[in-house]
C-alpha cells in the first residue's frame, strides 16, 4: 500500500480507502463478522482511512464500525460527514454540532479526523424535499450560522481536526469558492473512466453530471481529494461486463433500467482495459490514481474478495500510454461508435461505494 497526504495538512492516507457506504452494504447488511474479518484485513493490507456518514444504514454503518474497531482495538483515521436537510436550515451550525455528537457516540470516540458536510454546494437556494441532503446554497455554508461556522466550532472544540466537503457535479465554480475560503482541507468528488471531468476537459465528451476540472484547482490550493463512486456504480467491473449478477449485500440503482443500460455500453467498450492479470476494477482503480491530485479512492467492499482485489492497484504500474490513447479516442468520440470488448471471465470485481 501507497501513502498520500491530504493537501497541506501532513495527514497521510492510504491510496485505497475503506468506504463504508450502502451500495457496498458490507457495513450495514454484513454480518459482524464479516465486517470484523474485512477490517482485519484492510488494516491488514495497510489500510488506514475509513469514510463514514450517519446517512449510511441510518447510523447503522457508524455503530458497527466502531464496534469493529473497538473488537480490534485499533484506531485508523476516520471521516464521516454532515447531512443538511429543510429542517436544519435556521440552525445549519447548531445542527453540524450535534450531528457529530451523534456519529462520535455511535463510532464510540471522542473525535474523528475529518467531517465533512455531505450536500454539494450549489448557486441558487435549492428545494430539499423530504430527507433530500445532496445539495446545498453556497449561502447556507458562508452565512453566519452556516455550515462553515459549525465546521468551525467543532475544530475549536476538538471534535475534529480537519473538514472538507463534497461536490455532486455541475458546481465546479461554488466548489472553488468554498476552497478560496481557505478553510477547507478535504473535498469528495466522482472521477472515472465514464467520466473524467474532475480532472480535466475531454473536447466532445458530455456528461450530465460536470465536476470542471476541480481537481487541478484543489492540488495548487493545498486541499486533498477523495474520489467516490470510482467504479461508475459498479459497471466498471468484471462482474457487471460478463452480465453476472450483484453481490448479495450490495445496493444501487436498478440494472435493468434504460439508463443503467447505456452506461453498461460505455463500460463495455473500456473492456479492452481488462486482461490477464489485471482486472477492470483495478484498472479503473489505477486511472484514478494515476493523477497526483488524487489522494485516495473511496472503495466499497461487499466482500472480502473486493478488498483483496483493489489493494493491489496501489503498487500497480501506471496504465500505459496506448491504453490511454485508446481510452482518449473512446470519450472523443463521446463513447458514440465504439466497438464493446467484454472483459473476460476473472475474479468478482469490487463495488464502488
Amino acid at each position: 500500500m501507497n501513502y498520500r497526504t491530504i493537501g497541506s495538512t501532513g495527514l497521510a492516507v492510504s491510496e485505497i480507502a475503506f468506504g463504508c457506504g450502502g451500495t457496498a452494504g458490507l457495513m450495514i447488511r454484513g454480518t459482524f463478522e464479516e465486517q470484523l474479518r474485512a477490517a482485519a484485513r484492510a488494516i491488514e493490507l495497510g489500510i488506514n482511512y475509513f469514510d463514514e456518514s450517519p446517512d449510511y444504514g441510518d447510523g447503522v454503518s457508524e455503530t458497527n464500525l466502531g464496534r469493529v474497531i473497538r473488537e480490534l482495538g485499533v484506531r485508523p483515521i476516520i471521516n464521516t460527514k454532515v447531512e443538511v436537510r429543510t429542517e436544519d436550515l435556521d440552525d445549519i451550525a447548531g445542527h453540524v454540532e450535534r450531528s457529530v455528537e451523534a456519529s462520535l457516540k455511535r463510532l464510540g470516540v471522542d473525535w474523528v479526523d475529518i467531517v465533512q458536510i455531505h450536500n454539494g454546494p450549489v448557486a441558487a437556494k435549492p428545494e430539499l424535499p423530504g430527507r433530500a441532503y445532496n445539495i446545498l446554497w453556497l449561502k447556507d455554508y458562508l452565512r453566519p450560522k452556516g455550515a462553515l461556522k459549525g465546521l468551525q466550532r467543532i475544530l475549536r472544540d476538538g471534535k475534529t481536526r480537519y473538514v472538507g466537503f463534497i461536490c455532486r457535479g455541475n458546481d465546479a465554480r461554488q466548489a472553488r469558492e468554498l476552497i478560496d475560503t481557505g478553510s477547507f482541507h478535504l473535498v469528495n468528488l466522482v472521477y472515472n473512466l465514464l467520466n473524467p471531468s474532475a480532472g480535466r476537459r475531454v473536447p466532445g465528451l458530455k456528461s450530465r453530471a460536470d465536476f470542471g476540472a476541480v481537481i487541478d484547482y484543489a492540488a495548487t490550493h493545498g486541499v486533498g481529494v477523495a474520489v467516490y463512486n470510482p467504479l461508475a456504480g459498479g459497471l466498471l467491473t468484471d462482474t457487471a461486463l460478463t452480465r453476472q449478477g450483484p453481490h448479495p449485500l450490495s445496493g444501487g440503482r436498478s440494472r435493468s433500467s434504460e439508463a443503467y443500460q447505456a452506461s453498461l455500453g460505455q463500460a463495455q467498450a473500456l473492456g479492452f482495459l481488462s486482461r490477464p492479470g489485471r482486472t477492470m476494477a483495478q484498472a479503473a482503480t489505477r486511472f484514478i490514481l494515476d493523477n497526483p491530485g488524487v489522494t485516495t479512492v473511496l472503495g466499497g467492499f461487499s466482500g472480502l474478495e473486493h478488498l483483496e482485489e483493489a489493494v493491489p492497484a496501489s503498487g500497480a504500474a501506471a496504465l500505459s500510454a496506448e491504453d490511454m490513447a485508446r481510452v482518449e479516442m473512446i470519450w472523443r468520440a463521446n463513447f458514440d461508435g465504439a466497438q464493446a470488448v467484454p472483459a473476460p471471465p476473472g475474479p468478482t470485481s469490487l463495488s464502488p461505494d
